[in-house]
């Protein structure tokens, strides 16, 4: 008590820092940036388009939102950049432009501002709004225009991505993002790029993204053994599909992840599972979204279970433990 008045002391920690949600949102767009040059380069400028469209739509439909809401506008905090450059990231190059709109619209009304803004939504916008893309609009969602010997120039004629069609291209042309798939998932190296410049800057943790990507790698590894191809089946899908730009930019939001070390193993291994299960028992050939998301709902179980106690807190007697139990039966 201070001059009469009470102090009230939060749990630990009590930490203070410079970073602000924009200083963050502002490096994770800088982090999207190559991928987002090399989307460009392998299917042509309409990337760009696809992407500016994407954003701008995500940044009207907040600013329209919070004004019915009578909320605060948030458009500042370049959230909605993030949720519009993700999406157009988790859609192919030739979408029309509507079915875009339509994503980011229920990404950001339904998913985010729905349920209260920034920090307060059980799962990741993008992830929302793509995953309401596939229901909606399957096949558009599910072709891609492939690009053909070289960068600058791709096939208008759509295929299926190498998990679909089981035809896999080289290593090298999988890590240039010679391939089907969308716009902002194919470069390996870009993704790369964009996770280290993330740890550098010290927005992410590697926790998330290695154990995911280790969990897929030990999973398919002995899946392949019963194939008989352990190492190349494991190596194609790793470098297939959107597993690096899901377990770098979505499996790590900060909202729909656990904020402890061992819920965010936890939290990892889940996504790598759920991910090798719908690849190879499921009849998707991608299961990325629908894994982050089915642990994005998990998120509070985890962190009630993985969250230590404040220091200080009394050890719960056997009374108490055991009153628990009947109160929680009656």
């Amino acid at each position: 008590m201070i001059n009469g008045k009470m102090l009230h002391v939060s749990a630990s920690p009590h930490a203070r820092s410079r970073q602000t949600t924009q200083n963050i949102m502002l490096d994770v767009v800088i982090a999207l940036i190559p991928a987002l040059i090399a989307s460009a380069i392998i299917f042509g400028l309409r990337a760009l388009l696809v992407t500016a469209v994407s954003v701008a739509t995500c940044v009207v439909a907040e600013f329209v939102m919070r004004k019915i809401l009578k909320r605060n506008n948030t458009i500042q905090d370049l959230s909605a950049v993030v949720t519009g450059m993700l999406l157009a990231f988790n859609v192919p190059s030739n979408i029309p432009l509507w079915m875009v709109m339509t994503g980011d619209i229920f990404a950001i009304v339904i998913i985010k501002q729905c349920f209260g803004g920034i920090g307060q939504n059980f799962i990741n916008p993008a992830i929302g709004g793509r995953i309401f893309m596939l229901l909606s609009y399957s096949t558009p969602m599910t072709s891609w225009p492939t690009p053909k010997q070289g960068f600058m120039t791709f096939d208008a004629v759509t295929s299926a991505t190498p998990l679909a069609s089981g035809e896999f291209p080289s290593i090298t042309d999988m890590l240039l993002g010679l391939r089907g798939g969308s716009l902002g998932e194919t470069c390996i190296i870009a993704l790369v790029i964009g996770f280290i410049y993330l740890l550098v800057r010290k927005v992410i943790r590697p926790i998330i993204p290695l154990t995911y990507i280790g969990t897929v790698a030990v999973v398919m590894f002995i899946a392949g053994l019963v194939k008989g191809e352990a190492v190349t089946f494991t190596v194609n899908q790793l470098l297939s599909g959107g597993l690096f730009l899901g377990a770098i930019f979505m499996a790590t939001d900060y909202t729909t992840s656990p904020i402890t070390t061992k819920g965010k193993y936890i939290f990892a291994i889940g996504c790598g599972l759920f991910t090798c299960l719908i690849r190879l028992f499921g009849s998707l050939p991608e299961g990325v979204s629908y894994s982050i998301a089915l642990m994005n709902v998990l998120v509070p179980l985890i962190e009630r279970f993985t969250t230590p106690k404040p220091f200080g807190t009394p050890k719960e007697t056997k009374e108490e433990k055991k009153a628990k139990k009947e109160a929680a039966k009656a």
